[in-house]
């Protein structure tokens, strides 16, 4: 691998809806080696979007464990919660343009609509079937005069007729081998960019905060390799320039499922209560 410190940067980027576990270790870990291997910065991001899960001690309990783990980020930690407005003027930019409507279809909703097997999107979600893209200006005005809670979808059709690509984007393997591939975001349909309590989606703020911060090399998880073909057509819509990706696997628990905090994967905090050392961590993962 090769690179410079003035045009390389990496992100870790953890959610502080629960404690740090083994898998988000391995994350930043790679993060680190990649860094150290390019001659790069590696930043830290905290995705705190979710207004109900999101916290401050969480947020308290990422900086925590990274220090002790012995991970450095330079510059300032972007917090995306400060960053709303920034979010709700790319949706507004891409409203202009007639490229988001609004939605007002619940999760429920959208499921029950469905059908008994309907196409998926690569999270494996019913895909979209176009209900409130079908509505008239004036009913979406009225709704929304309303005060009816709405998200915004992407107009798929109108993104990549405005945006037709190909899009490519670059992948780096595990040892820096640099590959393009072609992205294929029609497979995510008419994507939810903003949500209803939050004028944004994970989709949008990374894509905006990779511009923001000047990220050069994204390091992530595998399941969320899909979602570059969805990120590469935002970073098109939007005239950003998009960086190379390393898409890691993942660290599986016993049951061969990925660890998550939803599901009470053992935590940071609780192996450090139990005497596991950062070092004992690296080792676990493959660092020692």
């Amino acid at each position: 691998m090769t690179g410079t410190s003035a045009a390389v940067r990496l992100r870790f980027a953890p959610s502080p809806n629960g404690r740090l576990h083994l898998g988000h270790a391995y994350s930043a870990l790679v993060n680190e080696l990649f860094a150290a291997r390019l001659g790069g910065d590696p930043a830290l991001r905290i995705e705190d979007i979710d207004p109900v899960r999101s916290r401050p001690d969480l947020i308290a309990a990422i900086a925590e464990d990274l220090a002790w783990l012995g991970i450095e980020f330079g510059g300032s930690v972007r917090r995306q919660s400060e960053h709303l407005s920034t979010y709700r003027r790319a949706v507004d930019a891409l409203s202009s343009r007639g490229l988001v409507y609004p939605c007002f279809c619940s999760r429920a909703a959208v499921i029950a609509s469905a059908g008994p097997e309907p196409p998926r999107d690569p999270d494996g979600a019913p895909l979209y079937p176009g209900t409130c893209r079908l509505l008239s200006h004036e009913e979406r005005a009225s709704r929304i005069a309303a005060g009816r809670p709405h998200g915004w979808r992407l107009d798929m059709a109108q993104a990549l007729a405005q945006a037709p690509g190909p899009h490519r984007f670059r992948c780096l393997d595990a040892d820096g081998t640099e590959t393009s591939r072609v992205a294929d975001p029609a497979r995510w349909g008419d994507a939810l960019i903003a949500r209803r309590d939050v004028p944004t989606s994970y989709h949008l703020s990374v894509v905006i905060d990779d511009a923001a911060q000047a990220i050069s090399h994204v390091v992530r998880g595998a399941d969320l390799m899909a979602s570059t073909d969805l990120h590469v057509l935002l970073q098109a819509l939007l005239s950003l320039e998009g960086p190379a990706y390393h898409h890691h696997a993942l660290i599986l628990g016993p049951d061969g499922t990925k660890l998550a905090k939803s599901r009470g994967s053992e935590s940071l905090g609780d192996l450090r209560a139990r005497g596991v050392t950062p070092a004992d961590i690296r080792r676990r993962l493959g660092f020692g």
